[in-house]
């Protein structure tokens, strides 16, 4: 039986990004903690359902996101990823932490420091993101959740080297 799949992309404008029984769908990050638990507890009730193990991929984020961030703003981020890494474990999903350098390489689209701005650099991640996923709805918000999924579906979920550079 295949795994059901979450990808987390966990910034406030991130997304998650879930394939069940052959499907692929995906939305924006809820609002709340408990829109945000509410959630990943129903991706976790439809595996047990279909008797299929659970495994949620989670961007691993650092305290530093490229500038200067004010220190509330910095400590809400890194609190609500928390948040998101206990619900994970404690609904018994398997957690897969993955650097953002390292599911962004394995697309060969360069980086984000080569691109003209930050808007470029996203963009460039939704249109790849589309097209992997035609049938999918992809925003700006759920591209990155998307790509982190089809990252961890290529490499067949072996967790080695997720975190290296």
């Amino acid at each position: 039986m295949k795994p059901t799949l979450i990808a987390i992309d966990p910034g406030a404008r991130g997304g998650v990004a879930v394939c069940a029984s052959g499907a692929t769908y995906c939305a924006g990050m809820a609002a709340t903690e408990g829109d945000r638990l509410d959630w990943l507890r129903g991706v976790a009730r439809l595996a047990v359902l279909e008797g299929a193990p659970c495994v949620c991929v989670l961007e691993q984020v650092s305290g530093f996101v490229g500038k200067s961030q004010p220190g509330a703003a910095m400590f809400k981020f890194g609190e609500g990823y928390g948040f998101l890494k206990g619900v994970v474990q404690t609904l018994g999903m398997r957690l897969v932490l993955v650097r953002p350098q390292v599911w962004q390489k394995a697309f060969g689209l360069g980086t984000a420091a080569a691109c003209a701005s930050k808007t470029v650099w996203k963009n460039k991640l939704k249109a790849e993101a589309q097209r992997r996923f035609p049938g999918v709805a992809v925003t700006l918000a759920t591209a990155d959740a998307l790509l982190i999924l089809e990252w961890y579906r290529e490499q067949g979920g072996a967790e080695k080297n997720l975190l290296a550079d």
